[in-house]
């Protein structure tokens, strides 16, 4: 293997390749450098890719995920978190799980009608449906295609419940919908905090808003009586664990409401993708992070297990969870999110205000 230079690093990229889609039988590679006459993969460009789907609403069916159904209002996601599971879905569309899921993306442009619709039926029941299950509903696409915001509309106008996870500050911008869905116990929202460490997090999360711009989100969420929490994951040994008192203090003082956390598990394609981001940024510790990571598991990097996964087992498994038990319990004692108001539904819907 030829030694990693830092020019050839793709700064601002998660990924660093694009590992085999198992679903298609042909691939380009990259056998012969000395006979192109130009880059064969370098930093790619963001294209966009529009789908209309039949339906948006997707009943989830782990019990290790506390939501009845959500949305994907985008496939793939420019934040480019290294170890993110949704990457394997990425390629059902024909793309990579790598630097195809970061550049090549797929928006849903009629997600809002299909939810009106679907809340329009006589067989819905009211229940929370997340935004997003998948990759995140903030990120930077968002700011042109405002489907998110077209999503939360329809959301308000039948009374639904909604809860949002992201890592992009650019929630705030629909500040003004989140306030009316708050008034009615309609929605809560989730800040993905990883780490606090901005070197780090421009490695792990490249393009995602930073942990302090993150934490100040959280506080005028809370300032404006938006019920919202935050999710430390995935937690990885060796990496980020020793954050966790930090992290859980740090939302606490931002006026979150609750505090979560699930353990990495590098499920298909995410596996050999985070083996090279680790070797290529922590060449030092790289082989000691990932026997950890595979001591969580059984031995292997990945478990789908329900139950185990998420929070995984043995001695370092036990440690993280002990710590952060710990740290809950000191600075979240006596908070909680306030229960979802599903009686506020109303199928006829009401005059959009938006």
């Amino acid at each position: 293997m030829k030694e990693e230079s830092e020019s050839d690093y793709l700064k601002g990229r998660g990924a660093q390749l694009n590992t085999h889609n198992p679903y298609q039988k042909h691939e380009y590679v990259q056998e012969h450098v000395e006979g192109l006459d130009e880059e064969f993969q370098r930093a790619p460009k963001r294209e966009v890719f529009l789908e209309h789907p039949k339906k948006i609403v997707n009943k989830v069916e782990s019990p290790d995920l506390p939501m009845p159904y959500s949305i994907n209002p985008y496939q793939g996601c420019e934040h480019g978190c290294i170890y993110c599971y949704a990457r394997n879905s990425h390629q059902y569309w024909g793309f990579s799980a790598g630097l195809d899921f970061e550049s090549k993306l797929i928006a849903k442009p009629n997600a809002p009608a299909l939810l009106e619709k679907k809340f329009q039926s006589k067989n819905w029941q009211p229940e929370t449906i997340s935004l997003s299950g998948n990759t995140d509903c903030y990120q930077p696409l968002e700011k042109e295609l405002k489907i998110t915001r077209q999503l939360l509309a329809v959301f308000l106008k039948y009374g639904n419940p909604v809860s949002i996870i992201t890592k992009n500050q650019l929630v705030l911008r629909d500040l003004d919908i989140l306030k009316l869905l708050a008034e009615q116990n309609l929605v809560h929202v989730y800040l993905s905090i990883t780490t606090l460490d901005e070197d780090l997090r421009r490695k792990l999360e490249p393009r995602t808003a930073t942990g302090t711009n993150r934490l100040k989100v959280v506080e005028t969420l809370a300032q404006n009586d938006i019920p919202t929490g935050v999710m430390t994951a995935p937690i990885i040994p060796g990496i980020n664990n020793q954050e966790i008192p930090a992290l859980i203090k740090a939302a606490a003082e931002a006026g979150a409401l609750t505090v979560g956390y699930t353990m990495v598990r590098l499920n298909g394609n995410v596996a050999p993708l985070f083996e090279d981001w680790l070797y290529k940024n922590f060449p030092d510790r790289a082989e000691k992070v990932w026997h950890q990571i595979q001591s969580l598991h059984g031995g292997q990097v990945n478990n789908n297990q329900f139950g185990d996964r998420m929070r995984g087992q043995g001695h370092i498994a036990d440690s993280i969870h002990q710590l952060y038990s710990l740290s809950k319990r000191k600075y979240f004692a006596q908070r909680h999110m306030p229960d979802y108001n599903l009686a506020a539904f109303r199928r006829g819907g009401m005059e959009s205000l938006f």
